[in-house]
């Protein structure tokens, strides 16, 4: 269980990642950075399209992010059913799955790329944020994240007790 589970999580992650990344680096379009800190958001300028088939490339990306997010989820529920969870072992699923991909995005999101400026993700794409970007971002959004995980933990609840009723 645990291993599947783990899996499945790495699934999401990529999914978010890539989620991300088309629309920081194809998409571009300011509404997706309404999450980022105001400082940021407030900096960023539209941008002329690098190539021909740039936005039809990100949204590509992002359904096949969202596709293979969806598919971690469905997997987890027809193995669950298959192997005969109970409420329990679905909630556990779902719940480590959901932590372990808010994890991720506080890490790797928000304390590497966002506040350590890994990979220089943000500044290639958005030069002109680069001088914002520090450790002092890390943490702007603990009130969200906060909600978040409470929803997490309600609709691991009601994701387990739907597939109990299979």
């Amino acid at each position: 269980m645990l291993g599947m589970t783990f899996l499945l999580a790495l699934m999401m992650m990529l999914g978010l990642f890539l989620l991300l990344w088309a629309g920081v680096g194809f998409i571009q379009n300011k509404k997706f950075f309404s999450s980022c800190p105001r400082e940021v958001y407030d900096r960023i300028q539209a941008k002329e399209k690098r190539f021909n088939g740039q936005y039809v490339f990100g949204w590509g990306l992002a359904i096949f992010a969202l596709l293979l997010m969806g598919a971690a989820l469905l997997i987890g529920v027809e193995n669950g059913i298959q192997s005969g969870f109970s409420f329990g072992q679905f909630f556990i699923r779902f719940l480590s799955m959901l932590l372990l991909l808010k994890v991720f995005d506080i890490l790797f999101f928000d304390w590497f790329l966002l506040s350590k400026r890994g990979l220089g993700f943000f500044e290639k794409y958005y030069p002109e944020v680069a001088e914002l970007l520090s450790s002092s971002l890390f943490g702007y959004n603990k009130r969200e994240h906060l909600i978040q995980t409470i929803t997490i933990v309600l609709a691991s609840l009601l994701a387990a007790w739907i597939c109990t009723l299979f």
